[in-house]
């Protein structure tokens, strides 16, 4: 069951990336502490793994040498999000710039009021 909700958080961070152009931290994160319960340490280090491919083997690396890093949760969420990236972006194109704006801040504001508000 979990595999299956790890995909599905891949592809929602996906799509919003997709969309927004944020990258899938600003959404990873929060749902991995969140959600799954994992440490602040444990969440930026297994973003940090499923996105080793495209920036931070090197980072990815300290993190899983302290143990900060799930490989299996990262494989999941990086195929999800592999696919929800494209899924995202298709569905973007057509969104007015003023909406898009509008809908990047206040996603940024719900996220960061989130992350000071909670323990």
């Amino acid at each position: 069951m979990n595999r299956v909700l790890y995909i599905a958080l891949g592809l929602i961070a996906g799509i919003a990336s997709g969309i927004l152009g944020i990258g899938g931290g600003m959404i990873l994160i929060p749902a991995m502490v969140f959600v799954f319960g994992l440490t602040q340490h444990q969440a930026q280090g297994t973003t940090l793994a499923l996105m080793v491919p495209p920036i931070g083997l090197l980072a990815a690396l300290r993190y899983y040498q302290s143990g900060n890093v799930k490989l299996g949760m990262a494989a999941f969420i990086c195929l999800g999000f592999f696919v929800g990236g494209l899924i995202g972006a298709n569905m973007v194109q057509n969104v007015p710039e003023l909406f898009l704006k509008r809908l990047f801040g206040a996603v940024l504001l719900i996220v960061a009021v989130r992350m000071i508000l909670t323990k």
